[in-house]
């Protein structure tokens, strides 16, 4: 099932409630390719409690920090939830071994990586789970997808979304997949 580009479901939303999750595939897994995986696992969403109010479109980039291993498939999406960050982390990891996430050598090819990325404008380490993500306004890959849907978040280090894309040093070569 696809899930729309440009889902709003809500005009009104609050970039500083955004509760934003990131996905990311370089490894189709048992699905005919990355965009498919990666729709499959939206469609997983809502049986975990997690409603997706706008979804970017997928961005194509050079694996990073192995650029020979296979491209990775990113994009961005703002969901509403009554998961708390830790259980919806939770809901997100179950998500990816339902998808055959394996945890082994960092930064390996993958068939599922969700990431969250802010929730609201909580800010800090929250018993081992940072917010907003430590690494997320460095990727383009990131930031990129997030400034098509809410160019206006800001995050709580500085910066807008659509600032820190342009700047962002990590996946310079990340643009929306055609």
């Amino acid at each position: 099932m696809d899930v729309p580009v440009a889902v709003d479901m809500d005009d009104a939303l609050d970039p500083d409630d955004a509760v934003i999750v990131a996905l990311g595939c370089n490894d189709k897994g048992a699905w005919r390719d990355c965009r498919e995986a990666l729709e499959a696992a939206l469609a997983r969403f809502r049986a975990e409690g997690i409603d997706v109010l706008r979804r970017s479109s997928w961005w194509r980039s050079a694996a990073w920090p192995d650029p020979d291993d296979p491209p990775f498939l990113n994009g961005v999406v703002i969901v509403r939830t009554a998961h708390d960050p830790h259980a919806l982390m939770a809901a997100l990891g179950r998500i990816e071994e339902a998808f055959g996430r394996r945890r082994g050598l960092r930064n390996a090819p993958r068939t599922l990586d969700l990431d969250l990325i802010a929730y609201g404008r909580l800010s800090g380490d929250l018993d081992g789970l940072i917010l907003p993500h430590p690494r997320a306004a460095e990727r383009r890959f990131v930031m990129g997808p997030l400034a098509e849907i809410a160019p206006e978040w800001e995050h709580p280090g500085g910066g807008r979304a659509v600032d820190l894309a342009d700047a962002a040093p990590v996946g310079k070569d990340a643009a929306p997949a055609r």
